[in-house]
């Protein structure tokens, strides 16, 4: 939290808002309130991503009304587009006072989205965590060059051996879906979502992009 503020101080911000868990969720007990806060690892759980916004539900109640840019703990912002996507639907659905702007992702130099969870990429791991960023664009690439839809099946298995050639790479999952909705696709086509995790040694790693 005191780097966090450091940041924010330097980038201008007037007033933090950091609520504890004990006031966020005065009535629940220590395995919901970390229920809430947890990270959702498949996509398209939407239960559980209903259960993980309860906080900035909270959030915008005490916000009422106006602007606010949504990152989530880990900064992923637009990096976790099914979650951004959750956040804008309950605000639209709940009549909310607020305009939700989710925060681009940022790259490094290399093209590796930045997330707090670089850190433990040491040594070799950080060449092998390109492979999120190769496998949009491989995907991308296959689209746009094909004159039909391709099948998701398809190209999932080929994303798949192409992420675990890297030695210390494994894929979670890939998946192919309507940006607006998040349903999954059988083809992809231009303008279709793509999002995966990717396990690199033992961190696990989010990427996305619009094919």
């Amino acid at each position: 939290m005191a780097r966090d503020v450091r940041l924010y101080r330097k980038a201008g911000v007037d007033v933090i808002s950091a609520p504890d868990d004990k006031q966020m969720y005065p009535r629940a007990g220590a395995e919901d309130r970390q229920f809430g806060l947890h990270n959702i690892q498949r996509f398209g759980d939407h239960r559980g991503n209903a259960a993980e916004v309860r906080w900035p539900r909270r959030a915008f109640h005490a916000a009422r009304e106006g602007l606010i840019g949504y990152e989530r703990a880990e900064g992923d912002g637009a990096k976790d587009y099914q979650q951004g996507a959750i956040v804008k639907r309950m605000v639209r659905d709940l009549n909310f006072l607020l305009k939700i702007m989710v925060a681009p992702i940022l790259r490094e130099a290399c093209g590796l989205a930045m997330s707090s969870q670089n850190k433990y990429l040491v040594g070799e791991l950080r060449a092998q965590a390109l492979v999120l960023r190769r496998s949009l664009e491989k995907a991308r690439a296959e689209v746009r060059k094909s004159s039909r839809p391709v099948p998701a099946a398809r190209l999932k298995a080929e994303l798949k051996r192409f992420i675990e050639r890297a030695p210390a790479a494994r894929l979670d999952h890939v998946e192919f879906f309507e940006p607006d909705t998040l349903v999954p696709v059988p083809s992809v086509t231009r303008g279709t979502q793509m999002a995966l995790a990717v396990f690199v040694g033992k961190t696990r790693l989010i990427d996305n992009a619009r094919l």
